[in-house]
């Protein structure tokens, strides 16, 4: 019926919509190829990081020996350096930075993805709790980025195991520490997960651990607000930075790439009681805006912003050049809405692999740094317990 019309049309008014319906056919055919080059890609970067072996037979890697300094990123008990005893013990977990392929694990020598911690992840997200705390960084048998690609059993079974090296770890931590002056837990991504795991079953269940804790910072991890009518944490979310013993926790989503919340979202699990992980599914985030310390509200803008950087390839202890008042951020339906600064220091990654890990530059740096300090200075303000 639609061409009879248009014949009925002027000569004129015909050639215009048979261009303009050409255009849109070209248009949605352009669409659905790269639609379909997208998943083929997808489907081609997870196949080379498959290992290829169900992990029930897979032979993890050698166990780290947290006596010992190669097991450490970090430790100034056991470093050239003592600790110093006028700042707080951190105890910092890296994010994921082995891609997969060769197995489920990471060596904790695997040269790419020491490289990977040592000059992205401390510099820029250690790096703003070094000047006020003693840093210390554990190595571990980290699960790789597939496993975060895919819904396997094999897949949650060898990102549960990545947890034995933290609790050894933090173990050892405990021990080395000088204790009695407080400590802050920092995870960033994966190691935000497997912190979840460790302030559950080895911090809140202990009285004089959880009255040492000063603030614990979960970066750029979803974390469930409750379970099953429950506090997850059983610690609460910050409401200011006036606030000790409570939780900072965030992950962000740039507002020019909406594309990526669907697969944030699909990424997101949790430890239920069981200590086995679980999808997250559509419950609630604990959203605390970095740029004011406190959960949820309206948007913030630029203004309040305290510093971002790009610290890659600094060297660890060089502080890096701050650029304040240029990233805005707004919590949404759980997830942190950021707009960034246009320079070139904040592109994304490269690569397939590199955009589906942490950024190689840190928003909020000044921001923590300025909320670390100002929650540990109220802790030390506490009076002392008899």
């Amino acid at each position: 019926m639609l061409p009879a019309m248009i014949k009925s049309l002027p000569e004129w008014l015909q050639r215009a919509l048979r261009n303009r319906v050409f255009l849109m056919s070209l248009a949605l055919a352009a669409m659905v190829v790269g639609l379909a080059w997208s998943y083929l890609q997808n489907d081609f970067h997870r196949g080379q990081l498959d290992p290829k072996i169900p992990f029930q037979i897979y032979v993890p890697p050698e166990a780290p020996d947290y006596r010992k300094a190669e097991s450490w990123f970090l430790n100034p008990a056991i470093a050239r350096y003592s600790a110093d005893p006028r700042k707080v013990d951190v105890f910092f977990i890296h994010a994921t930075s082995y891609n997969g392929g060769g197995g489920w694990l990471a060596p904790i020598d695997k040269g790419s993805a020491v490289r990977e911690v040592e000059q992205v992840q401390l510099p820029n997200y250690a790096g703003p709790f070094a000047i006020g705390g003693n840093i210390y960084a554990p190595k571990y048998r980290q699960a790789s980025l597939f496993t975060q690609l895919t819904g396997r059993e094999d897949a949650r079974q060898a990102r549960e195991f990545a947890y034995i090296d933290i609790d050894a770890a933090f173990e050892r931590f405990l021990k080395s520490r000088k204790g009695g002056k407080g400590f802050v837990i920092v995870g960033l991504e994966q190691g935000a997960l497997l912190a979840q795991k460790l302030i559950r079953t080895r911090v809140v269940s202990d009285p004089e651990l959880k009255a040492q804790l000063v603030a614990v910072y979960l970066l750029e991890s979803l974390v469930p607000e409750e379970i099953n009518g429950k506090s997850y944490l059983d610690l609460p979310a910050c409401a200011a930075r006036v606030q000790t013993g409570c939780v900072v926790a965030y992950q962000t989503v740039a507002s020019e790439e909406p594309e990526s919340l669907l697969l944030l979202l699909r990424r997101g699990v949790y430890w239920n009681e069981a200590g086995y992980l679980e999808a997250l599914d559509s419950r609630p985030a604990i959203c605390v805006n970095p740029l004011t310390g406190a959960a949820g509200g309206g948007g913030v803008d630029e203004k309040a912003s305290l510093g971002a950087t790009n610290a890659t390839g600094l060297e660890w202890g060089t502080p890096p050049a701050l650029i304040p008042h240029k990233v805005s951020a707004r919590c949404l339906r759980g997830l942190l809405t950021v707009d960034k600064p246009s320079s070139p220091a904040f592109k994304g990654a490269d690569t397939w692999e590199g955009a589906r890990k942490v950024n190689s530059y840190n928003l909020f740096y000044g921001d923590l740094q300025a909320d670390f300090q100002a929650r540990v200075d109220l802790f030390r303000a506490r009076p002392e317990k008899n």
